[in-house]
């Protein structure tokens, strides 16, 4: 986005303008909903905190630095709430053997990207990325398929850009390693998501 629109788009969000929302809604919900259902593997958590992330930049627009970069606040936004939601299952899940089965516990459904891979390489970039851990796979997500820099991811994460290089780094050779198996279309793999 040119950084005078965003700028732009900035000062109408803290006036209010609902207009300067619906086209940051417009560039941006794809993107967001993309990153939390890859990072995630839900469909349905995706949608919640897709929603979550619009009300937060409602609620928060008045509060908006001048300067603020659009992208890096509401990727962070979306991460917090996953890693929000993340806390909360896991609580969930620790006293799930007390409630003797009122609700299910357990792995989730296949999700909306298992069942619509394509082709024979998405289905083993999107079970490679699954593979890793979400500190890994966050940063891909971030830089290779939305295309931050790492710096903005690094602000993302709440972590020093030398860190996210690092972890970057440590991301991209582990998501090698899973698709080694398969050397022949490997770097057509690997050109898309780095």
């Amino acid at each position: 986005m040119d950084r005078n629109l965003e700028l732009g788009l900035v000062a109408g969000l803290r006036a209010g303008d609902t207009a300067a929302f619906d086209v940051v809604y417009a560039v941006y919900h794809s993107r967001l909903f993309n990153f939390l259902a890859r990072l995630s593997r839900r469909r349905d958590v995706a949608e919640d905190l897709v929603e979550e992330t619009w009300l937060r930049l409602v609620a928060q627009s008045g509060r908006l630095r001048d300067d603020t970069r659009l992208a890096p606040w509401l990727f962070a936004v979306a991460r917090n709430l996953y890693a929000s939601y993340r806390r909360s299952r896991l609580l969930e899940q620790s006293h799930a053997a007390d409630l003797i089965g009122l609700w299910p516990a357990g792995c989730p459904a296949p999700s909306p990207f298992e069942e619509t891979a394509a082709n024979e390489a998405d289905r083993r970039l999107e079970m490679a990325l699954a593979g890793l851990s979400t500190t890994y796979r966050e940063v891909l997500l971030l830089v290779g398929i939305e295309n931050l820099t790492p710096a903005e991811a690094a602000a993302v994460c709440g972590i020093s850009p030398e860190a996210m290089r690092q972890r970057l780094s440590r991301a991209r050779a582990l998501l090698a390693r899973s698709l080694d198996e398969t050397p022949s279309w490997r770097a057509n793999v690997m050109k898309e998501v780095v």
